[in-house]
């Protein structure tokens, strides 16, 4: 199981109340909604493995250097020099230290690399992988890696993580027309605003999803605006040679890298804290409580 961590702990900030809080008053609310969150996914899932994939950058050099705007409009509009830093509430940026230092003192294995995302992670735990994945996200990026044939899947949270979407290669035909090699070329096709993602002007998510249809992938799309006997549009066939220069690059931006260079980490879940001086140091300093010991009595189960 591999864990989107940012979208979720995104997700149990703004799903648990400010008001839980710390002794000294700090809000821990994205720290407990997160290990409530694993809690529910181990008891309910039972992985043999689990990996809380992180950001060490969450909008690399190397994908804006191709599409300038890649994530452009949540950079903070007041930053120190250096990487970009993202938009996150005042409240949330706080508990992401205590987020790692607690996974960390339990032993959950937590891995980002630098100049890569969390998807890029995951994508390459999973191609690595030797049985079935689940990758629990609440972006539909990762609907891309989706593979039946390996056992691969989504776990899309709808509500906290009690209610889970199950996104296999059949909930993908059916609700975008594609299957998950499929599923790039329809997002840098359809373009995505929250990520910065211009899209080809005028081809939508139905439009981009027969088109694919039609011709396969990208490259047997832009094979039939060369052929003037494909069954194009005029109007499509403008508007897709106009964005060549867009789609010339947006495939390496728009797919999570598989060649992660990934440390060596254990990936088993632990059946006891790694470091229980530090478990119990971490839960008296920031209360804890019940959403800790509930995730370890689990853990031990």
């Amino acid at each position: 199981m591999l864990l989107d961590t940012a979208s979720l702990y995104f997700r149990a900030y703004f799903g648990v109340p400010e008001s839980v809080r710390a002794p000294d008053g700090t809000p821990v609310n994205a720290v407990r909604g997160l290990l409530d969150f694993i809690d529910r996914l181990v008891r309910d899932h039972r992985p043999d493995h689990l990996v809380a994939c992180m950001d060490a950058d969450w909008r690399p050099h190397w994908r804006v250097e191709l599409i300038p705007s890649y994530k452009a409009h949540r950079v903070a509009e007041e930053r120190p020099a250096g990487p970009d830093e993202e938009e996150v509430p005042d409240t949330l940026s706080p508990q992401v230290p205590v987020i790692e230092a607690v996974l960390d003192a339990v032993g959950i294995a937590r891995v980002g690399v630098a100049e890569y995302e969390a998807d890029d992670v995951i994508g390459t735990f999973t191609a690595r992988a030797e049985g079935p994945v689940d990758i629990v996200t609440g972006d539909r990026d990762l609907y891309q890696l989706v593979d039946d044939a390996r056992g691969v899947r989504v776990l899309y949270p709808l509500k906290g993580v009690g209610t889970l979407q199950v996104t296999d290669e059949a909930a993908l035909r059916e609700k975008y027309g594609v299957d998950g090699r499929g599923y790039a070329d329809l997002a840098l096709l359809r373009g995505d605003p929250s990520d910065g993602l211009p899209g080809v002007p005028g081809i939508g998510e139905k439009t981009a999803a027969k088109l694919l249809a039609e011709f396969g992938d990208l490259a047997g799309i832009l094979a039939a605006v060369d052929d003037r006997r494909a069954r194009l549009t005029p109007t499509q066939r403008k508007r897709l040679d106009l964005a060549r220069p867009y789609l010339a690059v947006a495939p390496k931006v728009v797919r999570v890298a598989d060649d992660v260079p990934l440390p060596d980490v254990d990936t088993a879940l632990p059946r006891a804290p790694r470091d229980p001086a530090a478990v119990e140091s971490l839960a008296a300093r920031w209360g804890l409580g019940g959403s800790l010991q509930r995730l370890l009595t689990t853990l031990t189960a």
